[in-house]
């Protein structure tokens, strides 16, 4: 693999139509999730030269988990639409390449048997959960007991879905449920009874401070957009938050995530980490978030082509990739040490010269 562009098109060209629309497609005119990718274009690196060798890692602990380099696997569902081993394939990958997984709450495989795969391999890999807070407060109950007896190292709490978002695509190919066979396992209810998803369109702060008192698990809000959102996040004793447009996905017209990241680095002040995800395609745009006040990077639909392509070996080699650029990156950017990947490296117009 050359590039994951080239990986793309591989996967979308094997991919049945109904499906390779559903993991590329975003919401109504997919204004932000072509924003996402057109927005890393649009910045541009500022190197130094003569400076010597990179003499730093890019080891992270994030919140507990001992990871190799800030680059994550976000929440991305149905992964056996892409590879008939679909999620543990993915959880072998990310372990091999001791990362993180955020397992979707739509996998297809239940979280159970994805953590067991992943801690064969790696112990040490992490495992994160993604939910919807259901209206259904026992059932939530019951899944978060669930990550907890499976070693789960966080919970991850998708806050930007009060309602489903338009995807025409999938309109349009009729898509609206999995083939024959395949479940969202972890949606199985006490009496054996696969639920659907329900979005909450009332969830509001005191959801979150009942969650908050329901697990001892880190807590990290996903498809956080403003700052003052960050801020409540702080006030409210949560652990983290993902800067997450939702790849496009939900509301249309928002923001890309790179171009907030630097005011909600600024109301986060370091208080808590920074997730981002949305449009991460190569090695210098994950330096181009890490410098904008990122902690880690999560990459969704790289995961799948990588998946659809070949399978296991094929999500292990995304990550293989992007750390190998990431490294060219901050290499050819002139950086010693992790000190030196901070906002400097972003060049404005308006910035001085000299």
């Amino acid at each position: 693999m050359i590039s994951l562009s080239d990986l793309e098109k591989q996967a979308l060209a094997l991919l049945p139509k109904a499906h390779a629309d559903y993991f590329i497609g975003g919401s109504e005119r997919e204004v932000t999730a072509n924003a996402n990718l057109q927005s890393f274009d649009g910045l541009q690196l500022w190197p130094r030269v003569l400076r010597g060798n990179f003499e730093g890692d890019l080891n992270i602990d994030l919140l507990g988990s001992q990871l190799d380099y800030p680059i994550l696997a976000a929440p991305t569902a149905f992964h056996k639409l892409a590879h008939p081993e679909g999620e543990l394939a993915t959880a072998r990958a990310i372990a091999r390449c001791n990362s993180l997984m955020i397992v979707s709450m739509a996998s297809n495989t239940a979280i159970e048997t994805i953590t067991e795969a992943a801690y064969e391999i790696n112990p040490r890999a992490g495992i994160w959960l993604q939910i919807y807070i259901q209206p259904d407060r026992d059932f939530t109950r019951r899944l978060i007991r669930r990550a907890e007896k499976s070693d789960c190292k966080g919970l991850v709490v998708t806050v930007d879905s009060p309602v489903f978002g338009v995807r025409e695509r999938d309109i349009r190919n009729n898509f609206s449920e999995l083939p024959e066979g395949l479940y969202c396992a972890n949606m199985k209810d006490q009496d054996g009874i696969f639920r659907d998803i329900a979005f909450d369109s009332g969830l509001n702060w005191d959801d979150i401070v009942w969650l908050r008192d329901n697990t001892q698990l880190p807590i990290i809000l996903k498809g956080i957009l403003h700052p003052e959102d960050i801020r409540l996040a702080i006030q409210h004793n949560l652990q983290s938050v993902m800067i997450s447009n939702h790849g496009g996905r939900q509301l249309d017209g928002v923001p890309a995530t790179i171009h907030v990241l630097p005011l909600l680095a600024q109301a986060a002040d370091g208080r808590i980490p920074l997730l981002v995800d949305g449009g991460i395609r190569s090695g210098s745009d994950v330096l181009k978030a890490l410098a904008l006040g990122a902690n880690a990077v999560a990459i969704g639909r790289p995961v799948i082509w990588g998946l659809a392509v070949d399978g296991e070996q094929g999500v292990q080699t995304v990550f293989q990739h992007l750390h190998k650029q990431l490294l060219s990156s901050i290499r050819l950017c002139g950086c010693r040490n992790r000190d030196d990947i901070n906002s400097g490296l972003i060049f404005t117009p308006q910035q001085p010269r000299g």
